[in-house]
């Protein structure tokens, strides 16, 4: 009688175990937006992708569509490049927030204070940016991405709600609706982690001939 008991106690070790290890991995895999929110502040200091834009109004109609490509470093670094429809960049050098058409030629230069949060880039290159300017809760779980809710904590922001949706420590989707009830939303993609950019990614010098706006 004292193999099969023997049996199955080992068997009942090891379906505890097994038990263990797939709870483990359930918790892993289901990790709330915020938790992924923090993981992903704290290890990620660099990222390059792309991206694709949608802006849809309070009716519900879609009046914009834009794709292109982006890359940040923390603290307050970032380049966001819009490829279609029109051609323009967004570059953040840590002191200044450089926007330029090159359609219209022209350049509108900002203080990175005055940008910070103004932006889905800023947004994501601040060190603290989402947190010290936005009350943050787990948004739940939707289309496989576990979502972080955040409103503002001043009433002069631009945006009523943004919505992140995370998998794997990664933001994958960023909702922002404004106060005229239009919402925006990126689909990032090809996402690196860490990558090393070169110095000049964030460094921008207005093109000869250029209006410059703000400087």
């Amino acid at each position: 009688m004292t193999a099969p008991c023997t049996r199955r106690v080992a068997t009942a070790r090891r379906l505890g175990c097994i038990a263990f290890a797939w709870g483990t991995l359930a918790s892993m895999a289901t990790a709330s937006g915020l938790d992924q929110l923090h993981a992903f502040l704290e290890g990620t200091q660099s990222a390059q992708g792309s991206f694709r834009q949608v802006v849809v109004n309070k009716d519900k109609r879609t009046t914009q569509t834009t794709a292109g490509t982006f890359a940040f470093q923390r603290p307050g670094k970032f380049r966001w490049t819009y490829d279609k429809p029109f051609d323009q960049v967004i570059v953040g050098d840590g002191d200044k927030v450089w926007v330029y058409d090159r359609d219209l030629n022209q350049v509108i230069v900002r203080k990175l204070d005055a940008a910070l949060g103004a932006t889905p880039a800023a947004l994501l290159a601040g060190d603290n940016a989402l947190e010290k300017n936005f009350t943050l809760v787990a948004g739940g779980e939707g289309d496989g991405l576990q979502y972080v809710d955040a409103t503002p904590k001043s009433a002069e922001s631009q945006f009523t709600r943004i919505r992140l949706g995370f998998t794997d420590n990664l933001p994958r989707r960023m909702q922002l609706t404004d106060a005229f009830g239009q919402t925006t939303e990126l689909t990032f993609g090809d996402m690196q982690r860490n990558p090393k950019l070169p110095l000049e990614t964030f460094q921008f010098t207005p093109p000869k001939g250029a209006d410059v706006v703000g400087q």
